[in-house]
């Protein structure tokens, strides 16, 4: 691999990163480029989930150190998304491609719809409130298994997930989706890494950005709150379903 290649997939981190921690759709950035790199569709897969895995520790890493934190609910999450995530990374794609974009363009634009509807802030019986949030756990172990099988804006439906259902705010919802990803990442990555679809060079220089990117997004989260979200994440949606639709 030419040092060029190198300076490009850095750069490629960074921003894909950021995407990542912000919303979401960043790897719809970084699988292109390493299958223009001469990567197929499931080695490039593979390689992604190495940037992946870096950037998600360096963003927990940043949350913590601004002290937005919550292991213990993230860690009941990710434990429900977790064999959701494996089976999905050993069944690998089973749909054509074709429809694979349309579905996934439908629930991007769904997604950022519901996103930009406000929470309402009735109260709620107690009762209700929990058995509304016992909802959440089916709901981890589907989008696990989109991650595992995919992974192309998978946060996109965590956060739909995590505002709704648990009714967060969209730092904490933000805090909590890294951390369930950077967990179930690492057998996800086992998976494609015991199969022979990891190319380690790229997937580390791709890494190396992309540590910088998941830092930096963390900290534009917490300091511009949730405005600062809903304008990537709304921007991030848009942009990647339109491109889904060849619209341009």
């Amino acid at each position: 691999m030419s040092f060029p290649d190198v300076v490009l997939l850095f750069g490629v981190g960074v921003v894909s990163a950021f995407l990542n921690v912000m919303a979401g759709g960043g790897s719809a950035l970084a699988l292109p480029v390493l299958i223009f790199m001469g990567l197929d569709s499931a080695l490039a897969n593979g390689t992604n989930r190495v940037a992946i895995l870096i950037q998600n520790i360096f963003a927990v890493t940043s949350f913590r150190s601004l002290d937005v934190h919550e292991f213990r609910k993230s860690l009941s999450l990710t434990l429900w998304a977790l064999p959701g995530a494996v089976a999905g990374a050993v069944v690998g794609v089973t749909i054509s491609n074709t429809w694979f974009q349309r579905i996934l363009a439908v629930v991007m634009i769904a997604t950022v719809v519901t996103l930009l509807i406000p929470q309402k802030s009735v109260a709620e019986d107690p009762a209700i409130s929990k058995k509304r949030e016992r909802l959440i756990y089916p709901i981890m172990i589907g989008i696990g298994f989109y991650g595992g099988f995919i992974q192309v804006s998978v946060g996109f439906l965590f956060m739909a997930a995590l505002y709704h259902v648990m009714r967060m705010n969209l730092v904490l919802v933000n805090m909590h989706k890294v951390t369930i990803v950077m967990i179930y990442m690492v057998p996800a990555l086992a998976v494609y890494a015991w199969t022979g679809n990891v190319d380690w060079l790229r997937g580390l220089s791709l890494g190396a950005g992309s540590a910088v990117g998941g830092w930096w997004a963390a900290r534009v989260s917490v300091k511009g709150g949730e405005k600062a979200i809903r304008i990537v994440l709304v921007a991030a949606i848009l942009v990647m379903a339109a491109k889904l639709l060849d619209l341009f």
